[in-house]
């Protein structure tokens, strides 16, 4: 040892004693403890944690039992930190938060009516024999489209997707959830007909068809407010609902789904109620004059939806921006252990029960969050990275903690 080593030793060496076959020493807080080590300590370690008295509580908790307890190690913060971290009942307990989810990736879309989302809503109370509401919204727009349905099967919604593609133009790609009416012979057969990309979205991660919960939402709230008492007239509200949520400022692309569709402002009837200035003017009948101005509309439309596209970029970015800065910096290789956590609890609750499956292990990561996963006696799946967390083993971490029998009895 050099000089400085050994005064400190000298110096340590004072709070402890000798009283064998016993090593103690005199803490800080005058308590004397005993010294352990080795496979002793691991065991002090499991019986604080998840014995009969040890309530598998966090590390710090853990290692204050062993204090209180009369239990001393040099590095006992460390080793109790790790054996919580791997301990498999721990592990299994829990449920996912914001904070576990996977970076946010927007759909952007650069052409008007390349993409939609549709989704059901219902059953609501029964109005002219309708109880549920069909909605179809835009991605780029937000225009919404929505009808009252007496019943949500396959056959009212490929009538209605007709409609829509001769209104606005068969779309790219259309988003919807792994709903019967969607997933379906009759469905993939119009798909196939008008060269359509279906994507699917699952039940417990709803965000990936973001847009058109959102509009349900909105028209839910707009519907709720209007009908008043009667609920059974929303089928006759529906058509109000849909015109002010075409003629509401939504900020993502700078102006009215309306005036990104047809070029122009929405008149509205309090505007001539009212007086509007344009209610005051003459009316110019002369179809040149009125016509030049149509046209530079429509030349000025396509600025607009250029506009609305840079828009929507920049809102996207700060949205992504700030939810990924909420959420826990997690990356998943292959070969990782990962322990799944099971949604259907969610729906059919399991009280006491363990939400979480597994351990599986991972044999694919893909750009979007998705990852696959390998069972023992099974094939593989994909799952969203929100639902799966690192596993570890299980196994007891090793203590590295001096052998105190060899100190000399004398110190």
């Amino acid at each position: 040892m050099s000089t400085q080593q050994k005064n400190k030793f000298f110096k340590d060496v004072k709070h402890y004693f000798w009283d064998d076959p016993f090593l103690f020493k005199i803490c800080a807080d005058q308590v004397i403890r005993r010294c352990v080590h080795g496979n002793e300590a691991l065991e002090i370690l499991s019986a604080c944690h998840n014995g009969p008295t040890g309530g598998h509580h966090g590390a710090n908790l853990t290692a204050k039992k062993i204090f209180d307890s009369g239990f001393f190690w040099p590095t006992i913060y460390k080793d109790a930190h790790e054996f919580v971290k791997n301990c498999d009942s721990c592990q299994r307990q829990g449920k996912t938060s914001q904070r576990d989810e996977m970076p946010q990736n927007s759909i952007q879309v650069c052409e008007i009516f390349d993409m939609w989302g549709i989704d059901f809503m219902g059953p609501f109370p029964s109005s002219r024999g309708n109880k549920y509401i069909l909605v179809a919204v835009d991605y780029l727009s937000k225009w919404v489209e929505a009808k009252a349905l007496p019943t949500n099967d396959a056959r009212v919604v490929c009538k209605f997707l007709k409609s829509l593609f001769a209104r606005f133009g068969a779309p790219r790609a259309i988003i919807s959830d792994r709903g019967t009416h969607f997933c379906n012979d009759q469905f993939a057969k119009v798909m196939q007909k008008y060269g359509v990309t279906h994507r699917l979205s699952t039940a417990y991660h709803p965000q990936t068809s973001g847009q058109v919960e959102v509009s349900n939402r909105g028209l839910k709230r707009i519907l709720e407010r209007t009908i008043g008492e009667n609920r059974a007239s929303w089928s006759d509200k529906l058509d109000d609902a849909l015109w002010a949520f075409r003629t509401a400022y939504k900020t993502p692309i700078g102006c009215t789904p309306y005036k990104l569709v047809y070029g122009k402002a929405c008149h509205l009837p309090i505007e001539l109620e009212h007086k509007a200035y344009w209610a005051l003017k003459q009316a110019n009948f002369d179809p040149v004059i009125t016509g030049d101005h149509r046209k530079v509309q429509l030349n000025e439309l396509n600025e607009l939806r250029d506009h609305a596209y840079e828009n929507s970029l920049i809102y996207k970015a700060k949205t992504k921006r700030l939810h990924d800065s909420k959420i826990k910096n997690r990356v998943f290789n292959i070969g990782d252990r990962v322990l799944l956590f099971n949604s259907r609890l969610k729906i059919f609750s399991g009280k006491l029960k363990s939400r979480w499956n597994g351990p599986f292990t991972i044999t694919r990561v893909f750009p979007y969050g998705t990852v696959e996963l390998s069972q023992a006696n099974g094939p593989n799946f994909k799952v969203n990275g929100h639902r799966v967390k690192h596993y570890f083993g299980g196994n007891v971490p090793h203590l590295v903690v001096p052998d105190l029998q060899t100190f000399p009895k004398d110190q």
